[in-house]
């Protein structure tokens, strides 16, 4: 069975293509910049064929068409398509495409205005151009779904939670899933507590027991929880009535710009990227290592909340690009933690590879960093969604 599976961002659209006998890459791609004069688009194939260069693609529909001709003239067949979609709201974390899911992924839009948007104009355009193939949507917040409710609900009247459905959702399902698997197999036990940090464009700390998430630091929306890019992170609601009043912007102009300058964009003033914010920081910029230092303690803030909620700690898991490749995020998040039983080899943390060890020996905690494989977990569960369906 080849299953396709399709990650995408408002102007981004990438996908794998899984032979799910072994579960290797047949073919994976991107195409960035959709919607603008000239988008980069990379593809490759495991037979050696690639295509590299720019094109005119200007909507999703046609980064679709871009996506299913080149596997066709590569000769490759497709079996089912699965999304990783981000929004789903209160709907099963893996579904058979639907106009009810469509419909429901509309009404969250305006949580996921980045996301879900292109994902259901994606899901059309499969729809109209492989008629026929199953169309599977995995939702990041799905995974979330065993948190209790005294760690979704918000204090606000009751009626917009339960009319609205304003709550905390959380977000990263799939690569908090992949690394509660990865820790089972790794570590030889199916019961640990994990704190998995996905660390990266977009961020979260997530609380995992048993292989279930128990807390995630988003909340409805991917704007909410760490600083990361350009999103603000945790925010006092009401400072926007003492902006509005200060500034003279209206609502929307504000959120606007909080969206577009927030994060660590907002705070360094130098770049949204972390390695560039680092870079800044290690040169003497002030306000850089500013934003280097709210991003860490943020971490640190959900870190030790999440000790509270597990009741302890057997790993703890470094993923994302930040999360993966940078050590000295994660020296800083892990500094003075000793007493927790958390404590890096410093030799090891410099040099590490994921997937990796990165604690000294003998300690309680085990300190990794892990390549997340998001997309082969959303292949495996359109794979078992099908399979329940026809059975």
């Amino acid at each position: 069975m080849n299953i396709l599976v399709v990650n995408i961002g408002s102007t981004s659209f990438k996908f794998r293509l899984f032979d799910m006998a072994d579960e290797h890459v047949i073919a994976q791609g991107a195409i960035e910049g959709i919607g603008r004069s000239e988008a980069q688009v990379a593809l490759w194939c495991g037979a050696g064929t690639a295509e590299q260069g720019v094109a005119r693609v200007a909507d999703q529909a046609a980064a679709v068409a871009h996506c299913l001709a080149a596997l066709q003239g590569w000769q490759l067949r497709i079996d089912a398509v699965g999304f990783k979609a981000v929004h789903g709201g209160d709907l099963p974390e893996v579904v058979p495409v639907s106009p009810e899911v469509l419909r429901v992924m509309e009404t969250f839009a305006d949580a996921a205005p980045a996301h879900n948007p292109a994902y259901v104009a994606a899901m059309r355009a499969c729809a109209a151009q492989v008629p026929g193939v199953p169309l599977v949507a995995a939702f990041e917040t799905g995974f979330h779904r065993t948190i209790p409710a005294a760690r979704t609900t918000f204090a606000i009247p009751q009626e917009w939670t339960e009319a609205y459905g304003v709550r905390r959702y959380g977000f990263h399902g799939a690569s908090h899933r992949y690394v509660a698997e990865y820790c089972a197999r790794e570590l030889g036990r199916a019961d640990l507590r994990i704190v998995s940090c996905h660390l990266g464009g977009s961020s979260s700390v997530c609380a995992l027991a048993a292989g279930q998430s128990m807390a995630n630091s988003f909340a409805l929306t991917p704007q909410s929880g760490l600083p990361q890019n350009n999103r603000v992170g945790d925010f006092d609601a009401y400072a926007l009535l003492t902006l509005r009043a200060r500034t003279g912007l209206d609502l929307d102009t504000l959120l606007a710009r909080m969206a577009r300058e927030g994060g660590l964009l907002g705070i360094s003033g130098v770049s949204n990227d972390m390695r560039e914010v680092l870079a800044a920081a290690a040169a003497g910029h002030a306000r850089a290592a500013l934003a280097r230092d709210v991003f860490v303690e943020s971490v640190r803030a959900y870190l030790g909340s999440y000790l509270v909620v597990l009741g302890g700690l057997d790993a703890l898991v470094f993923t994302g690009g930040i999360g993966e490749r940078s050590a000295e995020i994660r020296a800083r998040v892990c500094a003075g933690l000793a007493f927790l039983g958390i404590e890096l080899d410093l030799e090891r943390n410099a040099q590490a590879q994921p997937d990796a060890t990165l604690s000294r020996d003998g300690l309680a905690v085990r300190v990794l960093a892990i390549r997340t494989n998001e997309e082969l977990i959303v292949a495996r569960q359109t794979r078992a969604v099908l399979a329940a369906v026809a059975a």
